[in-house]
């Protein structure tokens, strides 16, 4: 009877015991996964205050995200804008000028050779006004394009900083040969790692 005992004891351990020890080491590894990355907590509000900054003024939503180099691009882009606009107005204010001199019955005007005679017909001088005031028209619409795209950019900038990009997520080329048909495709693999 102590013999069929001890047997069953030694059983009980090599069965049981393992299961125990087993236990404290699944218990320390889910200790381990349980850690979560820290972020930063979600700002609903960012993406309307970056997009105002830089209504009120153009590259403070970009200084805002933290996206300094974006400055120059947007103050370049609204300068060349403003640059076009101010010289197609001298543009039209010379050709105007000069129209209006000859209405009045000057001969001598900027587009007239030392003789009087003009180089530049009359009704050239129209054309080129209805020319530069089209253009001027034309640098203000895409100067005020430009603003909007610079609001557009710090709103879109602020909430991509919000979203989430995670090491475990990778998107790879992929190759694939099939062996029975001899020919080769080609894919995109998603892999998520949880």
């Amino acid at each position: 009877m102590k013999s069929r005992t001890s047997i069953l004891f030694i059983l009980f351990l090599l069965f049981v015991g393992p299961l125990f020890a087993q236990q404290d080491t699944l218990l320390v590894s889910a200790q381990k996964v349980v850690e979560e990355p820290a972020y930063e907590p979600y700002d609903p509000l960012s993406p309307a205050r970056a997009a105002f900054y830089s209504a009120v003024l153009p590259g403070l939503g970009q200084a805002y995200n933290g996206k300094y180099w974006k400055i120059p691009v947007v103050y370049t882009a609204l300068g060349i804008g403003v640059y076009f606009y101010i010289d197609n107005d001298q543009q039209y204010d010379r050709y105007r000028d000069a129209y209006k001199s000859r209405l009045a019955g000057k001969t001598t005007d900027e587009f007239s050779d030392a003789n009087g005679e003009p180089i530049v017909s009359t009704n050239g001088l129209i054309e080129a006004q209805r020319f530069y005031q089209r253009n001027k028209e034309i640098s203000v619409l895409v100067t005020l394009g430009l603003y909007a795209l610079n609001i557009i950019d710090a709103n879109v900038d602020a909430h991509l900083q919000q979203f989430n990009v995670s090491e475990d997520l990778s998107v790879k080329p992929a190759v694939d040969f099939d062996q029975y048909s001899g020919k080769t495709g080609y894919g995109l693999s998603l892999n998520y790692q949880f």
